[in-house]
């Protein structure tokens, strides 16, 4: 998957970087597997603002994705490789051999026609699925589950990947994309392999349009507010804002905002890079 710079024909074409489309090799979604998706708008349900700089936006179908990969030794073949608006990663379109079909995100490396195998006896190959306890250590997993059954709710983003770096007991300990060290348990099921689309990280929108496109308003900084809209507002000239800070008084950089007594922290070895 690679990406394209393009001719600086206009000034919003000057700086553009967008992915490529090489690898993408249906333009329609699998029907049955496609939802309505609402766009809120940043509003709740009485029509108040909640969230800032939300709104518009092209319209989307929502795909849904399976998360789970429940369908334990029934091979499934690869069918297509398509574009998800909701998510940085592509996904792959499965046919199953009892003739479900689903879609999951793509890893790197996954082909059409390749065939993937989920459950505690597949081969630890790229794009099956398996219980951590199964897997070898040193591997790169992606798609990992916090609780077993539960989905996957971690290292799902484009590029990403984790590493199963030991085990202990009951327990695996992964190294992820942050860099912090935590324990899962072994039981938790994980796809094997990196995300693919690995270069999103290189493309550049080349303009404001394409962010509203993707249903992002334009942002207002601290600094340019008034004093009663944000601690950083107001002062003669153009004030520094002094001490980076939240709207609400936060300070943005370098305060710990993690709870002291949070459940999860006893799982985690070493905590991410600053």
């Amino acid at each position: 998957m690679g990406i394209r710079k393009l001719k600086p024909t206009t000034p919003g074409q000057r700086h553009k970087v967008i992915g490529a489309f090489d690898k993408i090799t249906a333009s329609t979604p699998e029907k049955s597997l496609v939802t309505g998706k609402k766009r809120t708008g940043g509003r709740n349900n009485t029509g108040k603002m909640t969230m800032r700089y939300i709104g518009g936006g092209h319209k989307q179908r929502y795909r849904l994705i399976d998360f789970k990969r429940n369908k334990d030794g029934i091979p499934a073949t690869v069918k297509s490789i398509e574009y998800d608006p909701n998510r940085t990663s592509r996904i792959a379109l499965l046919y199953y051999a009892d003739g479900a079909k689903s879609y999951i995100i793509a890893p790197n490396g996954l082909e059409v026609g390749q065939t993937v195998v989920s459950g505690s006896d597949a081969a630890p190959e790229v794009g099956n699925c398996l219980p951590m306890a199964n897997i070898p250590v040193g591997t790169i997993i992606h798609n990992i589950e916090l609780r077993p059954g539960q989905g996957a709710k971690m290292v799902r983003s484009a590029g990403a990947f984790a590493q199963l770096t030991s085990k202990e007991g009951m327990y695996a300990i992964i190294r992820m994309p942050s860099g912090e060290t935590r324990k899962i348990l072994a039981a938790c099921k994980a796809t094997i392999g990196s995300v693919g689309n690995s270069d999103h990280g290189l493309e550049k929108s080349g303009k404001a349009g394409r962010s509203r496109w993707l249903g992002r308003r334009p942002r207002v900084r601290g600094v340019v507010m008034n004093p009663v809209d944000h601690p950083m507002g107001g002062g003669e000239g153009r004030a520094s804002g002094g001490h980076p800070r939240s709207r609400k008084g936060l300070y943005a950089k370098g305060l710990k905002t993690r709870a002291p007594k949070k459940h999860s922290s006893k799982y985690i070895i070493e905590r991410r890079k600053k």
